[in-house]
């Protein structure tokens, strides 16, 4: 056990570590969250608030030169396939290509009579089809949020070619999914309280209970499909996706599955999931502009604008996508989660959280900082968490001259659980392409962003290593990195 006494600077976060042994002591900085001896130690750290202590454990690592990557092709975890529902369709190259033009997918929500909202416009989904998908007696039932997930999963599977007649011949108890969402069936849920008060228990569907919590969305892709290992749903606000693909690659390198079906999913564009973020003051209020008011870093930004849809990736053990001889469109090469442990809403001003997430996914992935030069940001265009994710990423990066950083959410919303599983899709095209979408509504930077955000037009740019941040309610912090996939 080591004991930290130090304190934290707007310069960076200096601590003084002493490792107790047997043999004496040891005593070493660390400077931001990088150790200047190259050495991994365990940490306890004690925050002393008058006469309350809490401890708070920590791993800080750091090499001097590059860690050698995972070789072993049981525990390297490969993408063989992509799903999504969103604002620009179902197919993903019409999502990026949609994406790399700058266009914006936000509008005026018609979805249900918003004229007395404050708020009156999002990232609503239109002219969504489930054919082929789900059938017409359940498709009438489902929340939208299990007919995204259902698509989205579907789709993924195509795309990795795990067709049912594919399945049939494989081990699908070592096929999972974990497929989470922020606020679950929230229609279902809405529509069964107003049964309630309106006409009592008698009046309420059967559905209601299993159309509303959150599992259900991994469960109905299960059922359908037949897979049968590792399921369950997490939900973990707006970090839930990523939060989903690290603990499903978990599953893959402790040989639990050799295929998991990972995402996130979320239809909450309606009455009470508008409502409710008004009540939160969260969202932008820009009604006659809709379509400029998602603007990440920008000084003139007010708050974020709901979007929705799905995300899910097809993860794979390397051996198991070889022998099957499976099309390897990236790399998931490692993740972290931490919490700020310190609001509902707001991030923590000193952005531990989050800088010590980034650090740790780095060290999962065995990659160092400088080998990253691309970020697909959280960047949700609120006051506090666009500048506080900036300066976590700088303690992080110290030198970020050869770094791009992008915001998704400027032109498709936050879509809240769903949204580190598009950006997740986003990351992994930009990989692909070679090209970097734009962040749209540049119009006044803020000073304290100096790093490259894109912006309004799109950029070539060779993707050595990226990472995707998603960060939720509650102080939940996710990162994940991807590469390009090389043998």
């Amino acid at each position: 056990m080591a004991v930290i006494g130090g304190a934290c600077a707007s310069s960076g976060l200096t601590l003084r570590v002493r490792e107790l042994g047997e043999n004496g002591s040891s005593i070493f900085q660390l400077n931001g969250l990088g150790v200047v001896e190259s050495r991994r130690v365990g940490i306890s750290w004690m925050v002393r608030s008058n006469a309350k202590s809490k401890q708070i454990r920590a791993v800080a690592a750091s090499t001097t030169a590059a860690p050698k990557r995972e070789k072993d092709p049981k525990k390297r975890v490969v993408i063989t396939g992509m799903g999504l529902v969103s604002v620009f369709g179902n197919d993903i190259d019409t999502f990026y290509d949609k994406l790399l033009a700058g266009e914006s997918g936000i509008s005026l929500i018609d979805r249900f009579d918003a004229s007395s909202f404050s708020v009156r416009f999002g990232g609503q989904i239109r002219d969504f089809s489930s054919k082929g998908y789900i059938d017409g007696k359940n498709d009438r039932r489902l929340d939208d949020c299990w007919r995204y997930c259902l698509v989205a999963g579907k789709k993924a599977l195509e795309d990795a070619k795990l067709g049912h007649e594919v399945l049939e011949n494989m081990d699908i108890t070592k096929i999972g999914v974990l497929v989470g969402s922020g606020m679950g069936g929230i229609s279902a849920f809405t529509s069964g309280v107003e049964s309630l008060i309106l006409k009592g228990h008698k009046k309420i569907t059967p559905f209601f209970i299993p159309y509303s919590i959150t599992n259900m969305g991994s469960a109905l892709l299960a059922i359908d499909t037949g897979l049968m290992g590792p399921n369950y749903s997490i939900s973990t606000a707006c970090a839930t996706a990523n939060y989903c693909f690290y603990s499903a690659a978990n599953h893959i390198r402790r040989g639990e599955a050799d295929i998991m079906v990972a995402g996130g999913t979320e239809a909450a564009i309606m009455a009470t999931g508008v409502g409710g973020f008004i009540a939160c003051r969260a969202l932008s209020q820009r009604n006659d502009e809709p379509q400029k008011a998602s603007r990440p870093w920008d000084k003139n930004r007010d708050g974020f604008v709901m979007g929705e849809g799905s995300g899910v990736l097809i993860m794979e053990s390397l051996e198991h996508a070889m022998k099957r001889g499976a099309n390897i469109i990236a790399e998931y090469l490692g993740g972290a989660i931490t919490c700020d442990a310190h609001h509902m809403t707001d991030p923590r001003s000193d952005g531990l959280g989050v800088s010590s997430c980034i650090t740790m996914s780095l060290e999962d992935a065995r990659v160092s900082p400088e080998e990253v030069n691309y970020v697909n940001a959280h960047a949700t265009s609120t006051l506090a968490g666009d500048l506080a994710e900036v300066n976590a990423i700088k303690k992080v990066f110290k030198d970020t001259s050869e770094i791009k950083m992008n915001g998704t959410k400027s032109m498709i919303g936050h879509c809240l659980g769903a949204a580190g599983g598009l950006e997740a899709i986003a990351t992994i095209k930009a990989i692909n392409s070679g090209w970097l979408h734009p962040t749209i509504n540049q119009e006044n930077l803020e000073p304290d962003v100096t790093i490259d955000t894109v912006p309004n037009v799109k950029k070539q740019h060779e993707v050595n290593v990226a990472i995707s941040n998603s960060f939720g309610f509650g102080g939940h912090n996710s990162v994940v990195v991807f590469a390009p996939f090389l043998p």
